[in-house]
């Protein structure tokens, strides 16, 4: 399917968009202006062209960027419509962001220090969601930054991005990518790194880009300029603020271990200017109301009924939290046990007592593991009821009561799971689950 007809009038994709001008074009990729037939409504179309794609071995980061971008939806990031195919091209139907990029912005001279923690603070929200999904950009620049008609900062170009799964066994990551001004030091180092504080670094580039009109490490030579990120080598200008210089160097922190992170940033007193009342006030809020309705809770385990039983499970399936599912973000795991409820909350009180990051709330049917520390989200709680099917047969339902959906999936996984596996009933047929 061509881009254009032949006699240069627009064409149409697929029976649905109408492609129109050009608006821009890369080296695997053009964008055009289109509109959706039915609903009337422009769109940018990425047209990019298969064989040239296969031919350097790029398919597998067009597939990646297809389903981070299905699964990142948030305000400040562009959105995906839909993918479409023919022989010979794929097509992305996506958000149409007229207000240019940021680049073109910062081109003209450093942005007043109000206007870039706006920004900022817009580029914080976007990665800290992606980073709650297990995703990380590893492409940050003002380049990959758009800004729509009413100024609002959207990310994009999600072709260099990463999963939770591409992990290696140390977890990390160990791919080199990134554009190199912008690149975390730990990076170049081709040691391994942490996703989500090379993206933070890459953070603190375009904050001291915005405030300064210019980047932090420059040289002609790249590998003299490689050395001083490697050293974190920059100076602040004398305009920024003293708190801006205190976030930036800790931002721009070689040692990502003790550079700073997402909620620390939020926290921050440069960061939390003009921003609405705190999350985590909320958070503190809802604790208090939990731990009133938790004294309520306190009862013997509820018999259930079979509409209990149907609007409990899944299909009658009570195991998820024992079976390996690619990229879930459940905030809610069931498992069925012949043991008493006893058990099931000793073994609860073992996980919560273990390097004690938990502290535990119990009554005869209800379980609440309340954290210490505070996460992404606030701190991170969880909730076990236990059901009695039968006397001599429970259903335990987990949920997140509260805190980040990652860091619950990863506790679950790390922590619940194998702690729990001993157990879970299984039946004769060697299946966890009720059928």
């Amino acid at each position: 399917m061509s881009d254009k007809g032949r006699d240069g009038s627009s064409t149409v994709l697929h029976g649905k968009y109408e492609l129109g001008r050009l608006l821009g074009h890369g080296t695997f990729a053009k964008v055009y202006h289109a509109r959706h037939l039915q609903s009337g409504k422009s769109v940018a179309m990425k047209v990019v062209g298969k064989e040239k794609v296969i031919k350097v071995g790029m398919m597998e980061q067009i597939k990646r960027e297809i389903s981070v971008m299905k699964m990142v939806k948030h305000p400040n990031i562009v959105e995906l419509n839909e993918v479409m195919a023919s022989k010979s091209k794929i097509y992305f139907a996506m958000e149409l962001v007229r207000g240019g990029e940021l680049f073109s912005k910062v081109a003209k001279g450093r942005l007043r220090e109000e206007t870039a923690r706006v920004y900022f603070q817009q580029l914080i929200s976007a990665i800290d969601f992606c980073h709650s999904r297990g995703v990380y950009h590893r492409d940050l620049k003002p380049e990959n930054l758009l800004l729509d008609e009413e100024g609002n900062l959207k990310v994009t170009d999600f072709g260099l991005s990463a999963f939770t799964e591409h992990l290696k066994q140390d977890g990390l990551l160990h791919t080199t990518c990134g554009t190199p001004a912008y690149v975390a030091p730990e990076v170049i180092g081709k040691k391994g790194y942490d996703g989500a504080k090379a993206d933070i670094w890459s953070c603190g580039v375009i904050l001291y880009v915005l405030l300064a009109g210019f980047l932090p490490f420059q040289d002609d030579n790249i590998v003299a300029m490689y050395r001083k990120i490697y050293r974190g080598d920059f100076k602040c200008p004398p305009w920024f603020s003293s708190e801006a210089r205190r976030l930036i160097t800790k931002l721009l922190d070689p040692n990502p271990s003790s550079r700073i992170t997402i909620p620390k940033i939020m926290d921050s007193l440069w960061f939390k200017k003009s921003v609405p009342k705190s999350v985590r006030t909320k958070e503190e809020d809802r604790q208090e109301l939990d731990d009133t309705l938790f004294e309520k809770s306190c009862k013997q385990p509820e018999i259930l009924n079979a509409f209990h039983i149907i609007s409990l499970s899944e299909g009658f399936d009570l195991s998820p939290l024992f079976e390996e599912k690619k990229r879930e973000e459940k905030e809610e795991l069931r498992f069925a046990t012949t043991r008493p409820a006893s058990s099931v909350i000793s073994k609860l009180e073992e996980v919560a007592a273990k390097d004690g990051k938990f502290s535990v709330k119990r009554s005869d049917s209800r379980v609440r593991l309340q954290g210490h520390e505070t996460g992404r989200k606030g701190k991170l709680s969880i909730a076990a009821d236990i059901f009695a099917l039968t006397p001599s047969f429970l259903v335990v339902e987990v949920k997140k009561d509260n805190g980040d959906t990652l860091e619950y999936n990863q506790f679950c996984s790390k922590e619940l799971r194998p702690a729990l596996k001993d157990i879970v009933w299984t039946s004769s047929a060697g299946n966890s689950a009720l059928a």
